[in-house]
């Protein structure tokens, strides 16, 4: 038999959160507000729709209404430290679920004058098996839609931006880090701009996936104790509150027993860190020396780049953005394992997925804003130093093939490598083509424009 633990006479959580908090003290850190948020949302939705259908459940009208009302109040961010639960507990949630369940009985009984259980009234027509996946579903994809495409747009229009502000600026094209035909810093620009409207492009169709609730199913999807009219009329009311493709699913064993759409997103979460890490390393390349580097860019100087190097300037967003891609990398690998064990009608390994998934959101979000305004924004092109590049680099020569042919152009490319000179400069020595000739073939301006 267990032993049920005193609660606190000061805190409105109940036995099970009590048994909860002294079960796992693993990590310290409570579950994401966001997904106790969401999960108030639901709990709101669930008591209006049971003191609707009050003659098949046994929560009356009112006492639906003042359900609601608390859920509702939490859900915009009252009594959050009454959610003190770890965030490893038990695998379905229901720690969770059953801390929500006490604290709304707790404060609608004040208020109802008669008693409201967590279980038979606040729990009404719901399993910590269809409420938890659901509330996660809900709280990442808000996340996603509220927070992290918003500062992604940002992103792409500063990009934008400075691909136009960059577009006459000719550098060194570099493929396997070596020199490549001559494009524009614009041209680069835009191209990051393009990766990301990608990213936000793949977030945005997953979504209506996330979406898709489970709710109604209860134990194991048979959607045993719940009205018929319940879930569509919860999912209904939780859509119009949170302005999400919010729907029920007629399939909810499928949707209790795995969570495909979580590790979907958390996917797109990955590819979205992988193109950051892309963009962020090219720009610190590119800002590298001043002296020893190649110093094409400039970014602005945030810091002291050195506790002892005075006057280094480090490219300090650049370093913290990859490494919030580290974090998300492993983030998915740890949703990937998790989203593969589910058995048979249930994940257990829910509370794992909300803590990484809306870890990953969380990071991209901050580290993309301030990426933006405080490093890309301020991007200052070194024109001369890019053009010079171009123009010194033996790639140009490829302009020159199909006047020259390959194999002598290639004679030409390790002639002024051997002498320290410039290909244009053997070429004219050999009478091979005129300086006139020359100088329309080699005009890096042109080479670097789109054809």
């Amino acid at each position: 038999m267990v032993e049920i633990e005193q609660t606190p006479a000061e805190v409105a959580w109940g036995a099970q959160t009590q048994l909860a908090i002294t079960n796992f003290p693993i990590s310290g850190r409570p579950v994401d507000p966001r997904l106790i948020r969401a999960l108030a949302r639901i709990k709101a939705a669930a008591g209006t729709v049971n003191g609707a259908l009050a003659e098949v459940t046994v929560v009356d009208a009112a006492m639906g209404r003042v359900i609601a009302e608390v859920a509702n109040e939490i859900a915009h961010g009252a009594y959050l430290d009454q959610f003190p639960v770890d965030v490893f507990q038990t695998g379905s949630g229901t720690s969770t679920n059953m801390n929500m369940n006490e604290v709304v009985a707790t404060f609608a009984s004040q208020r109802l004058g008669r008693a409201v259980h967590p279980n038979d009234h606040v729990n009404a027509s719901q399993s910590s098996n269809d409420v938890i996946p659901s509330a996660i579903r809900i709280a990442a994809a808000g996340g996603v839609v509220d927070e992290l495409v918003p500062v992604l747009e940002r992103l792409t229009r500063v990009l934008r931006r400075k691909s136009r502000e960059f577009a006459t600026v000719v550098k060194a094209g570099r493929t396997h880090l070596m020199d490549a035909t001559p494009i524009t810093l614009g041209a680069e620009f835009g191209a990051y701009a393009t990766q990301i409207e990608l990213n936000i492009e793949r977030l945005r169709e997953c979504i209506p996936r996330v979406c898709m609730l489970p709710l109604g199913g209860t134990a194991v999807g048979t959607g045993i104790n719940a009205p018929r009219q319940f879930a569509p009329r919860v999912v209904r009311r939780l859509a119009n509150s949170t302005s999400l493709p919010l729907r029920a699913v007629r399939d909810r064993v499928a949707r209790q027993a795995a969570q495909d759409e979580l590790v979907e997103l958390s996917s797109h979460l990955r590819t979205l860190a992988m193109s950051l890490v892309k963009i962020a390393n090219d720009v610190r390349w590119m800002a590298s020396g001043p002296h020893s580097g190649l110093d094409e860019i400039a970014l602005p100087a945030l810091q002291a780049g050195s506790s002892i190097m005075p006057g280094k300037v480090n490219p300090v967003l650049c370093e913290v953005v990859t490494q919030v891609a580290v974090q998300v990398f492993g983030n998915d690998a740890s949703v990937a394992f998790a989203g593969s064990q589910g058995s048979f009608e249930l994940n257990t390994y829910l509370p794992v997925i909300a803590h990484n998934v809306l870890e990953s959101i969380t990071l991209l979000t901050n580290a993309t804003r301030e990426f933006t305004e405080r490093c890309v924004s301020g991007i200052v092109a070194h024109e001369e130093v890019c053009r010079d590049y171009a123009e010194r680099s033996p790639a140009i020569a490829a302009a020159l093939n199909e006047r020259l042919g390959y194999d002598r152009v290639a004679e030409a490319v390790h002639e002024a490598e051997r002498h320290g000179v410039t290909v244009r400069e053997i070429v004219r020595e050999r009478g091979w083509l005129s300086a006139r000739e020359l100088d329309a073939l080699l005009d890096v301006q042109r080479l670097a424009s789109p054809q």
